[in-house]
């Protein structure tokens, strides 16, 4: 096996774990309001929303197009540069995971491959205007957008069903979330799952084993769909509790207007090609979805800390993945130490989240997460 090959494996094998985050990291996008309300039984929720997962991989491939040639110049880039680029945005993605942050795992994939490049090929690697044109000005309108509309819909809901949240109104709205849940995680698959195709594309590209301007392979398709589907159904139980639980208290009604316009929105981007974050259209339709509601109580502090993981998200991965670019890219052993540093940060970040473990079974008993809780000794 050549050097060249050798290098493009690691980066595809880091890419597919890369995807493997993203789902159970995005899982609660589709089916947080769905088990908060009790339309859905948890497990049967990821179920569902892992099989549409890898289903809506196969349904476009504009957003990967997007990151395979649009966001980073692919003649300057090298596989090395996407290597420490998904080290950040990895690293980013289980620290948030960890205190049940529902931050943008497509912002965490961006700023960890625009700051490598950054460090690697300099200024003239990032594609600036693709940047800003479809991957900043969606993250400012998107949630917007989405949560303006889920508001409207909630609040056209109450206005003209009286009693919705009583039997049996209540009863059919959980019946349609099963359907406006299912439209999310279906769009979640066109989204989200394309970002590693267009990464793993890219790095073909960079290497020499795939023609620039091409989109991406079929295996490239199918591996990718599969390892975002297969983190889809491990749960992400951290963040689901804090998008069901910790936003708002969803009713029925709610959660079918949010799930509905999130699934609107995140469809028609990706028909468009946008590197749009669905984690913040889906956070940002809940929140409308309380503000449509009379009544409802919007819990605002953590609405306040779930925009500060937005905002810290692209920076903070651009920051891990240049850092990582500095280390990987003085030579072999660089690159050696910088994938011991993920698989150290990885298995350091999942044994403290086994101090305070959140699952399918507990995942709606309150809406905080809570790191590194005190024991009190039992009662005699």
């Amino acid at each position: 096996m050549s050097t060249t090959l050798f290098l493009v494996t690691v980066v595809i094998i880091t890419a597919l774990f890369f995807d493997f985050t993203n789902g159970f990291h995005d899982s609660a996008n589709a089916m947080a309001t769905s088990v908060a309300t009790g339309a859905l039984k948890p497990k049967v929720a990821v179920l569902i929303a892992a099989i549409l997962n890898v289903a809506g991989a196969f349904l476009s491939t504009e957003v990967a197009k997007t990151i395979s040639g649009g966001i980073v110049n692919d003649a300057v880039v090298t596989p090395t540069m996407i290597f420490a680029g998904l080290v950040g945005a990895i690293l980013w993605n289980l620290m948030t995971w960890l205190f049940g942050l529902p931050s943008s795992s497509s912002h965490a994939l961006f700023g960890g491959l625009i700051g490598a490049v950054l460090i690697g090929a300099g200024a003239s690697g990032v594609n600036f205007s693709v940047v800003v044109s479809k991957i900043l000005l969606p993250a400012v309108m998107a949630p917007l957008v989405a949560g303006l509309a889920a508001g409207l819909a909630t609040f056209l809901l109450y206005k003209l069903i009286k009693r919705a949240d009583a039997e049996p109104a209540a009863g059919w709205f959980r019946h349609a979330q099963s359907v406006s849940a299912s439209l999310v995680a279906l769009s979640h698959g066109t989204s989200d799952g394309q970002k590693t195709m267009g990464v793993i594309t890219l790095v073909l590209i960079t290497a020499g084993y795939q023609e620039a301007g091409t989109g991406p392979q079929f295996w490239v398709v199918a591996a990718a769909g599969l390892a975002i589907g297969i983190g889809t159904y491990s749960g992400g139980w951290r963040i689901m509790r804090t998008m069901g639980k910790g936003i708002v208290d969803v009713k029925s009604p709610q959660g079918f207007a949010a799930e509905t316009t999130s699934a609107a929105a995140i469809l028609a981007s990706s028909h468009m090609g946008f590197g749009l974050s669905t984690t913040q259209v889906c956070s940002g339709s809940i929140m409308g979805s309380g503000v449509g509601k009379k009544l409802a109580e919007v819990r605002w502090g953590t609405a306040r800390k779930i925009l500060y993981g937005w905002l810290l998200t692209l920076p903070a991965a651009a920051l891990v993945g240049g850092v990582a670019a500095a280390i990987a890219l003085t030579g072999t052993i660089g690159l050696l130490l910088v994938f011991l540093a993920l698989l150290v940060g990885a298995g350091t970040i999942y044994a403290i989240s086994k101090r305070s473990p959140v699952d399918s079974a507990n995942v709606n008993d309150s809406a905080e997460v809570t790191i590194n809780p005190v024991k009190q000794p039992a009662d005699v």
